[in-house]
């Protein structure tokens, strides 16, 4: 149990690739986001689920985007201001394969930092991260600013612990914890994949 943090569950996407909501797709005997849940539970004693409206079927304390339309760094703010911890992992919903000795590993890289992000294949990856809520007014300014909303061009103005890729082969030995489903094709790949584990 990772005490001082709580996880986020980002699912307020619109799935415009996917062309229906993204959460609510079957993979093996769970939804995308049931899958999401079960891959964060056992290492938080709290767990957000961010949305863009509330959503009835969702059990889980849901958090919503102050600011509309405004992507992931939206749903991350709104997650850091209604935690009640000093760090929140955050995570897609659309990500089924994340492994919890991911998480640890991650987590013990937080130190002094205002987020700690990993970076595969080249590319940092936001929403497999952790953030320390310390980080919330310089993100929500940005936010506010009304220009980029970029989270990885928000990362520009944090101290970041950047985890490579060779650093997490330890925990998660093929990376699979990073594939994300986006299109019809990444859930077909997915499918395959559990259906030969």
């Amino acid at each position: 149990m990772i005490a001082d943090c709580s996880a986020l569950i980002l699912a307020g996407g619109d799935s415009r690739r996917m062309g229906s909501d993204k959460t609510q797709l079957v993979l093996g005997d769970a939804t995308l986001l049931e899958r999401a849940v079960a891959s964060v539970a056992p290492l938080f004693a709290r767990v957000l689920i961010s949305v863009r409206n509330y959503r009835p079927e969702i059990t889980l304390p849901q958090v919503c985007d102050a600011y509309p339309d405004a992507g992931p760094l939206a749903g991350l703010c709104a997650g850091l201001a209604h935690a009640n911890t000093p760090w929140v992992f955050a995570i897609a919903a659309d990500m089924p394969f994340v492994q919890p000795a991911l998480i640890e590993a991650l987590a013990g890289r937080r130190a002094d930092f205002d987020a700690v992000v990993p970076r595969v294949h080249g590319h940092l990856q936001p929403l497999a991260a952790f953030y320390s809520v310390r980080a919330l007014d310089r993100l929500e300014a940005i936010l506010a600013a009304g220009g980029s909303r970029s989270l990885r061009r928000a990362l520009e103005t944090l101290k970041v612990a950047t985890v490579n890729e060779s650093d997490l082969l330890a925990a998660d030995p093929t990376l699979r914890s990073f594939f994300d489903l986006d299109t019809l094709d990444d859930l077909a790949a997915a499918r395959q994949s559990e259906n030969h584990k």
